[in-house]
């Protein structure tokens, strides 16, 4: 093809122009895909066997895991260097000082994988015992999707707990593409919780969910006001233990409080606190 020269020319310029670029001797941003690595990694060595195409017995078990647990190590640490540069520079540590945080970091989310199994493990069982159609623990871990977005957000929140930018917020995008569920990082979710079905549902980043918690599809817990000078304050709703949100229900606001054993009906629109043991319902007149 002839005449690429000056077509060329005129994208190189758009890049000067109007940014947009991750190039190595400039600005180098994480990598998306390396990312996502890391999760297919960290999902593997959580629910080993599950959801990948190769065949591991209790005899290659450890072998597998130490080789994930390397690769993941390497690549993340790569990455949450990358994130948290301008951190060092503004505390002027370079080189291994930089490094060293980082490594530090990722060790500490390494550390906290058994965790991470235990709350997932509490997960799948909630969405066994909480849903009819499911016939088994395994079924969950190998099919339901609130249980994928719920262990990568684990994921994504301790980093985010950690102070890491841009990572939390790519891992929680991948899988909301993924899942069709919307968790912030920055969200607190106790265990045993559920998302059943979960497309459409929207966790908003100071949002704060107890433990025994079931949330259907197209559920927003949300905040009353976008405006950026509420950036630094709780914008979003605490869900207290054992509460069931329907379908389609919408609680804003970072002082609404939904009360221990409440049961929040499908397509309700709730901005205020809801007393314990509270049935909320939406009656068309």
């Amino acid at each position: 093809m002839t005449n690429l020269d000056e077509r060329i020319e005129r994208i190189l310029t758009s890049y000067e122009e109007f940014g947009g670029i991750n190039l190595t001797d400039n600005q180098h941003f994480p990598n998306r895909q390396t990312v996502v690595e890391v999760i297919c990694d960290l999902e593997n060595i959580i629910f080993p066997g599950f959801r990948e195409n190769t065949s591991i017995d209790r005899e290659s078990l450890r072998f597998v895991t130490g080789e994930r647990l390397h690769r993941v190590a390497l690549k993340l640490t790569g990455e949450v260097l990358k994130a948290i540069k301008y951190i060092c520079e503004i505390s002027q540590r370079e080189g291994k000082g930089c490094y060293k945080y980082a490594e530090q970091i990722v060790l500490a989310l390494i550390d906290e994988i058994p965790e991470f199994r235990r709350l997932s493990v509490t997960d799948a069982q909630a969405a066994l015992d909480g849903d009819p159609a499911a016939r088994s623990v395994e079924e969950v871990i190998l099919s339901y999707p609130g249980l994928e977005a719920l262990l990568v957000h684990r994921i994504a929140h301790f980093l985010h707990s950690k102070g890491v930018p841009i990572i939390p917020r790519m891992m929680s995008e991948y899988v909301h593409g993924k899942t069709g569920i919307d968790i912030h990082p920055g969200a607190k979710i106790g265990e045993e919780c559920f998302i059943d079905h979960g497309t459409g549902v929207v966790i908003g980043e100071t949002c704060v969910i107890g433990k025994h918690v079931k949330v259907y599809q197209g559920v927003t817990l949300g905040a009353l006001s976008v405006k950026k000078a509420m950036a630094d304050k709780k914008r979003h709703p605490t869900i207290e233990d054992n509460v069931t949100i329907y379908a389609g229900a919408t609680i804003l606001g970072g002082e609404t409080v939904i009360g221990e054993g409440s049961v929040i009906g499908g397509n309700t629109w709730i901005t205020e606190t809801v007393s314990p043991k509270s049935r909320i319902y939406n009656c068309p007149s």
